[in-house]
C-alpha cells in the first residue's frame, strides 16, 4: 500500500503542470500583448510611404475585446510645417458584442478628441514626389482595425484646412465636431440602398452650427449616398480671408449661411449649393486707394443694393451640381438667374430645400 501511494503522488503533480504551464504562458503573453501590438502599430505607421509616425500607448481589455490607442500621430515627411496631418489623442476599437447576436463579428470605434491638419502645400509637394499617397495612409489606419468598423463616434473633433500660400493666408476650420456613424458594415437593413445612417454636428468659421444628416452605403467601390448639409448663423467676418483673396470685399457685419444638397448613386451626383448673405455690410478692399476705391466701393455698394431681397436683406443664390464624379458640372446660367428669382421674385428660405432624393441620381441618362 505504501509503495501504492508513492507512486500516486508524482501522477498527481503531473496533473498541474500542464494546466499551470498554459496560465503562464497566457499570464506572461498578457503582459507583453500591449508592447508587441504598439510594435506592430508603429511599424505599421512608419512604413506608409511619405509619411512617419508613432503612438505613446496602448491599452488591452481582453474581457470586451478591445484596445485604446493613445496619442497616435502621423506626419508628412515632406512638409514644410511641423503640423501632424493627423493627432488623435485616443481611439478605443472594440468589438461590437450587439452585431454577435446578428451572427456578424464586426468592431465599433470611438475617437476623443481627434485633429486633423490638411494644410494644401504640403499635400501639393506629396502629391509632386509622387511619396506620399492618400490611399496609403488611409488604408493603413483602417488595418489597424482586425475587423469591419460597423460603428463610428467622433467627440469633440477639430478640422483645419489652411493654405499658407496665399496672401491673405486662408484658415478654415470646423471645430467640436460631434458625428455618429451607424450600420456601415450593413449588419441590419440588409435590402436597403442605403443601409448605413450619419449624422453630425460641428462648430465653423465665423461661429456658425453645422448639421449633416444622411444616409450612404459604404459597402460599395464608390459608396452611394444622400446626404443634407447646414451652415446656419455664422458671421460674415469669418469669411473675410476667402472674400478678401477672390473678391476683393470684405463684410464689416451679417451673416452667412449655407445649405446643400447632394445624392450619389454609381459615382453619379446630383445636387445644388445655396450660399446666402443675411443683412451684410460690406468693405470694399482696393489697394490704389483715392477715386478707384471710391468707385470700387461705389460699385460694390449698388451690386448688393440691385441684386440682394429688400424684403429679408439677403443676397442669394442657388448652384446646381450634376455630373459623374470626375466631372461635376455647375449651371452658371442657373446660378445666375437664381440671384435674381431670390432678389425680385421669390426669396429664398434659410433650410434645406428637400427637394434631392436618392432616386434623382439614379435617374440620370447612362
Amino acid at each position: 500500500m505504501t509503495s501504492e501511494k508513492k507512486k500516486r503522488k508524482p501522477l498527481k503533480k503531473k496533473r498541474y503542470v500542464v494546466p499551470i504551464t498554459i496560465i503562464t504562458l497566457l499570464i506572461i503573453l498578457r503582459l507583453f500583448l500591449p508592447l508587441i501590438v504598439k510594435n506592430y502599430v508603429n511599424k505599421t505607421l512608419n512604413n506608409i510611404p511619405g509619411y512617419s509616425g508613432h503612438v505613446e500607448d496602448i491599452d488591452i481589455a481582453l474581457w470586451r475585446g478591445a484596445y485604446a490607442i493613445d496619442g497616435l500621430v502621423l506626419i508628412n515627411e515632406k512638409a514644410e510645417t511641423e503640423t501632424p496631418l493627423i493627432d488623435f489623442p485616443k481611439t478605443d476599437i472594440s468589438v461590437e458584442w450587439k452585431s454577435l447576436l446578428k451572427g456578424k463579428i464586426v468592431s465599433e470605434i470611438a475617437m476623443h478628441g481627434p485633429k486633423f491638419n490638411y494644410i494644401f502645400e504640403d499635400q501639393q509637394d506629396s502629391s509632386a514626389t509622387g511619396n506620399a499617397d492618400t490611399e496609403d495612409w488611409t488604408k493603413a489606419l483602417t488595418d489597424l482595425v482586425p475587423i469591419d468598423i460597423n460603428h463610428l463616434q467622433i467627440n469633440d473633433g477639430t478640422a483645419n484646412f489652411v493654405q499658407l500660400s496665399t496672401n491673405p493666408q486662408i484658415d478654415m476650420f470646423m471645430e467640436k465636431i460631434n458625428l455618429q456613424a451607424t450600420n456601415l458594415s450593413n449588419v441590419v437593413n440588409g435590402e436597403k440602398k442605403l443601409p448605413s445612417n450619419i449624422k453630425a454636428t460641428a462648430t465653423s468659421i465665423g461661429g456658425g452650427q453645422v448639421n449633416l444628416n444622411g444616409n450612404m452605403n459604404l459597402l460599395r467601390e464608390i459608396p452611394d449616398m444622400d446626404l443634407d448639409f447646414s451652415l446656419e448663423k455664422a458671421k460674415a467676418t469669418g469669411i473675410n480671408d476667402l472674400t478678401r483673396r477672390y473678391a476683393g470685399v470684405d463684410f464689416e457685419s451679417g451673416t452667412f449661411e449655407l445649405y446643400c444638397e447632394v445624392a450619389i448613386s454609381d459615382a453619379y451626383m446630383k445636387g445644388y449649393i445655396k450660399p446666402m448673405f443675411i443683412n451684410t455690410k460690406l468693405i470694399a478692399k482696393n489697394d490704389e486707394g483715392g477715386i478707384f476705391k471710391k468707385l470700387w466701393e461705389g460699385f460694390v455698394g449698388v451690386f448688393k443694393f440691385v441684386l440682394k431681397n429688400q424684403g429679408t436683406d439677403t443676397l442669394a443664390t442657388k448652384v446646381p451640381l450634376e455630373g459623374d464624379l470626375s466631372n461635376v458640372k455647375s449651371g452658371i446660367f442657373s446660378t445666375v438667374i437664381n440671384i435674381f428669382e431670390n432678389a425680385w421674385i421669390n426669396a429664398f428660405q434659410n433650410d434645406v430645400n428637400e427637394e434631392i432624393n436618392f432616386e434623382d441620381a439614379q435617374k440620370k441618362d447612362k
